[in-house]
């Protein structure tokens, strides 16, 4: 698939400062989002994307209006949107598996856009920051490279690269040490529109999705936009209590060996680690949370809270469920 900005063909790059040489515009439209303040999403309108997650859906969708992710250091998050559907995706990606990930993406929006003649994919970067292992930069080339791979060309769509915030445009020096700008986004699903964010709300289910990621579980699609669910695992991991040793160390041991970007994680990230660690010592067996093997489905109720609901709920169709 050729990637386009400013309606030229990109040829490929080696670096994301090559990128940034050959479209000075790429910095102008990166620094004017990561000036923008930080935007308050009502949880109720909210479908957070955890690590190693994505999420697609449609304007016509009536329980989601902002898909969201944050705590982003090394990490980037991806955001797809084809401009005749209007459907979009984020995804959040720590390149654990890069390649076999981006292809996941582009299907959930095609599929969604599959009755539009019209339109173009349009692709947003942001995430990552000059790190000293370079983790950013190299998955920040990734993801661009893989735009070019044979198996992702889809006759009818034209991937337009419309901004990024990544790496040197997203780097800030605090206290001599170098840490990301923006750690979230937000994205409006009505109008498309894109925001800095940060998320205190990061359900339903928050332990039980981390506790996957930290068990190895793969890129996951957590939203059924057909039928306004969010669908969690089932999942699979097997007991472990010599994870127990992480609960007695100080917060910079865990920086040290449970971050990519020690210097660089928000203040709770200690804490969200104990949190999961602790959700896995109390599930030793993951089978107990998805009876019969089944996922965990969620709803958006009359309040506006997401709230888990059995099976059949799943069978039903959305127009006619409360």
């Amino acid at each position: 698939m050729p990637l386009f900005i400013q309606n030229r063909e990109l040829g490929r790059i080696n670096s994301t400062a090559e990128l940034f040489d050959k479209c000075p515009h790429l910095q102008e439209n990166g620094r004017a989002f990561r000036s923008k303040p930080l935007v308050d999403v009502d949880p109720k309108c909210l479908l957070y994307v955890q690590q190693r997650e994505f999420a697609a859906t449609t304007p016509a969708d009536n329980c989601v209006s902002v898909i969201g992710s944050d705590d982003a250091t090394t990490c980037h998050l991806v955001v797809l949107r084809h401009t005749g559907s209007g459907a979009v995706c984020l995804a959040h990606c720590d390149g654990s598996s890069t390649w076999s990930e981006v292809p996941l993406l582009v299907k959930a929006v095609t599929s969604l856009s599959s009755v539009c003649k019209e339109g173009r994919l349009e692709l947003h970067l942001v995430g990552g920051f000059n790190d000293e292992s370079k983790t950013s930069h190299k998955l920040s080339l990734n993801i661009l490279g893989i735009v070019f791979n044979d198996y992702l060309v889809h006759a009818f769509f034209q991937l337009t690269l419309l901004f990024s915030v990544f790496v040197e445009i997203n780097d800030a020096v605090v206290e001599g040490n170098h840490r990301p700008v923006v750690y979230g986004i937000g994205v409006n699903v009505k109008t498309g529109d894109m925001f800095p964010s940060s998320f205190a709300y990061k359900g339903p289910a928050e332990e039980l999705r981390s506790a996957r990621t930290f068990t190895g579980g793969q890129m996951a699609d957590v939203y059924d936009s057909s039928r306004g669910l969010v669908k969690i695992g089932p999942c699979k991991w097997s007991p472990n209590l010599d994870i127990a040793f992480w609960l007695s160390q100080d917060d910079d041991t865990i920086l040290k060996y449970l971050s990519t970007s020690p210097m660089a994680e928000p203040p709770h990230f200690v804490q969200h680690m104990k949190s999961t660690i602790q959700f896995l010592l109390q599930h030793p067996d993951s089978d107990s949370l998805f009876p019969g093997g089944q996922p965990q489905l969620y709803h958006r109720a009359e309040s506006g809270d997401w709230e888990r609901v059995d099976k059949s709920y799943s069978s039903t169709p959305i127009s006619s469920q409360p």
